[in-house]
């Protein structure tokens, strides 16, 4: 029974996965502000909508190809290969062969990053919400003081994304543990 319901779990980790990786997991937006006396300038300076594979993406194209490899090798390729792995498990007949693919996952589960990026996003979620700053700065012209008052307001949310990530890293987590359990404890 655990064997049938890690296996089914793990269709629904890959369900969760592939547009965990293809929605916006951050929205980003920054704005500046310019108050001249009584008139006010605005502008977006960032406004971003970030998934793992855009992400990826973009850091290839300017070149930052270790990052854009470790990303999608330890965010995409892992996950992949151990929903695969653990797929391959449940099809075989080889007890033996079945115990070393959940004791491989089991390995390299430690290496997938998913957990950690999701971490890593919630905390710049955290950090970045709602941050403001305001600075006052005189501009001396011609004997005149000019007064000019900036500020920066950024604003980062969530995305789908995120919330399907996050529903596959648990999901396949405990898929993955159902399947070692049922695998190991059949073994012994």
């Amino acid at each position: 029974m655990k064997r049938h319901l890690s296996f089914a779990l793990n269709i629904i980790a890959i369900a969760l996965f592939i547009p965990g990786i293809t929605l916006p997991m951050f929205a980003l937006n920054m704005e500046m502000t310019a108050l001249l006396n009584a008139a006010g300038i605005t502008s977006t300076l960032i406004d971003k909508d970030l998934s793992i594979l855009n992400t990826v993406q973009d850091l290839w194209s300017s070149e930052r190809f270790l990052v854009a490899v470790l990303i999608f090798v330890f965010s995409v390729c892992i996950p992949i290969l151990k929903t695969a792995l653990m797929s391959l498990a449940y099809f075989t007949r080889n007890e033996n062969l079945k115990l070393h693919i959940t004791q491989f996952v089991a390995a390299i589960g430690k290496w997938s990053m998913a957990d950690v990026f999701v971490v890593a996003i919630f905390l710049a979620i955290l950090s970045t919400n709602h941050a403001d700053t305001f600075s006052r700065e005189t501009l001396s012209l011609f004997g005149f003081g000019i007064s000019i008052d900036i500020s920066t307001q950024t604003l980062s949310a969530a995305g789908d994304g995120f919330f399907y990530f996050v529903g596959y890293c648990l999901v396949s987590l405990l898929a993955s543990h159902l399947a070692t359990t049922t695998y190991v404890i059949k073994r012994i």
